[in-house]
């Protein structure tokens, strides 16, 4: 089943009692505003106008890390359809991916996995070419990193064309990976990732949305 973009729900906060959602507990939640949730996280995020190039808006998720509430609710957000369901690793695509990843990997008490450029890793790897807009460029995983059967979420700030995060579905499997879910910040559905990852059947999960480029 093809899981579509969460609906936008109440802002919340924290506070000190505990709700058991599958392995780990979560901060049960108290209403606070009448902000959405979808909102509060797309408010968090600068948008740079031509960069890195002209007729291009950047958006860009280091407000969002840095403010302890959004990050603390995306964070939150972002694990919660994946309690419970026995999740061994979670896969950070470079660079973002691995601060993402390594925040749901300590949720989801799994392990993190992170798949880089060409060239970055030390030990033996798996190699994989991926579209960009002018071109292709390589990733590659550590051999040793995913065993055969293994559940795993792929994660990234943004998804946008699709093609970085369709090599890196590729790349995971080659290794015998079964693809629970992918799951980013940021969702640009003009360009089509999307639908690029549902149609190799990876169910995708996105907080926000923003339109164009």
């Amino acid at each position: 089943m093809i899981a579509k973009r969460r609906p936008a729900g109440r802002l919340f906060c924290w506070e000190g009692s505990h709700q058991l959602l599958g392995s780990f507990s979560l901060p049960t939640a108290r209403y606070v505003g009448h902000m959405t949730s979808e909102n509060a996280l797309s408010a968090a995020i600068r948008s740079i106008p031509d960069y890195p190039k002209p007729g291009i808006i950047f958006r860009d998720i280091t407000t969002l890390l840095g403010d302890a509430v959004a990050f603390r609710q995306a964070v939150d957000e972002l694990v919660a359809p994946y309690a419970g369901l026995g999740i061994d690793k979670i896969a950070g695509i470079e660079a973002r991916g691995f601060i993402l990843g390594g925040a749901l990997a300590h949720q989801l008490r799994a392990g993190f996995v992170p798949i880089r450029k060409k060239g970055k890793l030390p030990h033996q790897t798996v190699r994989m070419a991926y579209s960009l807009e002018y071109g292709t460029d390589e990733m590659e995983i550590h051999v040793d990193a995913v065993k055969a059967g293994e559940k795993v979420i792929l994660t990234d700030d943004l998804i946008a064309t699709g093609g970085t995060a369709e090599g890196a579905v590729k790349l995971l499997r080659q290794l015998g990976a079964e693809i629970v879910s992918a799951c980013f910040v940021i969702d640009l559905p003009d360009l089509g990732g999307r639908r690029k990852l549902e149609a190799l059947g990876v169910e995708v999960r996105t907080l926000v949305e923003f339109s164009g480029h």
